[in-house]
């Protein structure tokens, strides 16, 4: 069982900027595929990023080019860097851990509005 635990969320102007942690409790960190995914209200649950265990990386159109996943192996944590953020960005942001079987955390808001 690995437990994901997202930070970083908040209320931000259109144009800004935040950083998303998402902490996982495994010592084989490094061995998962970890992503970003999120929810709008309403609507269905989309990707964001993705970042495999070699530090390959995916983005969704929409985010490309604004946003940067990274992690670092050596805290357990994965990262979703966004800059520019739109209001069409306001979702809650989902971790998730993907080994044999898919780990989610909790989720963290990201509101962006003047």
């Amino acid at each position: 069982q690995v437990q994901l635990v997202e930070s970083g969320g908040g209320l931000v102007q259109p144009g800004g900027s935040l950083i998303l942690s998402c902490v996982a409790s495994t010592n084989i960190f490094s061995r998962y595929d970890m992503g970003w995914y999120r929810q709008a209200p309403g609507k269905q649950r989309d990707l964001v990023a993705t970042i495999t265990s070699t530090g390959s990386t995916n983005y969704a159109d929409s985010v490309k080019g604004r946003f940067t996943i990274s992690r670092d192996n050596a805290k357990n944590t994965v990262y979703l860097q966004m800059n520019s953020l739109k209001p069409e960005d306001t979702a809650v942001y989902y971790c998730y851990a993907k080994g044999n079987w898919w780990y989610w955390g909790q989720g963290t808001q990201v509101t962006v509005s003047s």
